[in-house]
């Protein structure tokens, strides 16, 4: 099972990289758009979507956003040329601000399963929140992954995905050889405290060596290396969010596409709650230079 794993994560990793830095942005956010979509179809099964024609539905509801998103300036354009309002397209930029409703949905899911997590698990949704959380979340990860390559460039969404496989490594041998408190018993038993803090040590030297490649200037860097740990934090409790619902739906995986490694959302449910988190970051950071 685990040359399994390895086997699978190498090919990923591999397939990632390559897109990450070779497809254009347009090409790359259709790749993201369609490992969304897979995930918003393991969604509908985790919350209990049996029908096809739901499903589909489902789907569409978020194809329709993601075109809208994709193609905002044009949409600006067109609205600016049909009504004569010049002014219209200096709101290009207003889709940066669209992070601040799911960051502040992962603090609070971070708040509320760090305080309170046998309520978190015992939590039972109407199934249209349940559909709704679903959307909003993958449609911010495509959304905000999309943004950070075209914005910030390959290396620094390289640098995002190392960051979240580098502390999710960090985390498993941390806690394999040091792990003696629990993080969250009832959500997670593997994860271990220990293991949380060698991902956010990881997380910190992370920053650092990218600091020190680029030469950021002092305040830059500590900039860099705090938001980097505080990604990995949110990351571990959208990974342990995740949790929660696979163990609501009495489930271990949400697929298995993936072999040894279950279903797409397995495999990103940290970058789910990570990717708004740190494009914010890296938004404000560069907006305080500029």
């Amino acid at each position: 099972m685990l040359l399994q794993r390895i086997i699978t994560a190498s090919i990923l990793a591999t397939l990632i990289a390559l897109a990450v830095f070779l497809l254009p942005i347009d090409y790359f956010s259709l790749v993201l758009a369609i490992i969304a979509l897979i995930g918003g179809w393991e969604w509908g099964n985790l919350i209990g979507i049996n029908s096809l024609l739901k499903r589909v539905l489902f789907l569409v509801m978020m194809i329709v956003p993601m075109l809208g998103i994709h193609f905002w300036t044009q949409l600006l354009e067109v609205v600016a040329t049909l009504l004569d309002w010049t002014e219209v397209r200096t709101y290009s930029g207003v889709l940066d601000w669209l992070a601040v409703p799911p960051v502040m949905f992962w603090l609070l899911m971070m708040i509320m399963i760090r305080n309170a997590p046998g309520g978190v698990l015992a939590l039972q949704l109407k199934p249209r929140y349940k559909v709704f959380i679903g959307w909003f979340v993958l449609l911010a990860t495509w959304m905000f992954l999309s943004r950070l390559r075209s914005f910030y460039g390959s290396e620094m969404t390289m640098y995002f995905l190392l960051l979240i496989w580098g502390a999710d490594v960090a985390a498993y041998f941390v806690g394999k050889k040091y792990g003696t408190v629990k993080l969250s018993p009832e959500i997670s038993p593997g994860k271990t405290v220990q293991g949380m803090y060698g991902a956010l040590a990881a997380g910190a030297l992370c920053g650092v060596i990218l600091c020190l490649i680029y030469l950021f200037p002092i305040m830059i860097s500590a900039d860099f290396v705090l938001l980097s740990a505080l990604t990995v934090l949110i990351s571990i409790y959208g990974d342990l969010f995740f949790s929660v619902v696979k163990r609501q739906r009495g489930v271990k995986d949400s697929g298995s596409i993936l072999p040894g490694h279950g279903g797409i959302l397995d495999r990103i449910d940290s970058i789910i709650a990570a990717a708004p988190f740190f494009y914010a970051g890296v938004f404000l950071i560069y907006r305080s230079v500029s």
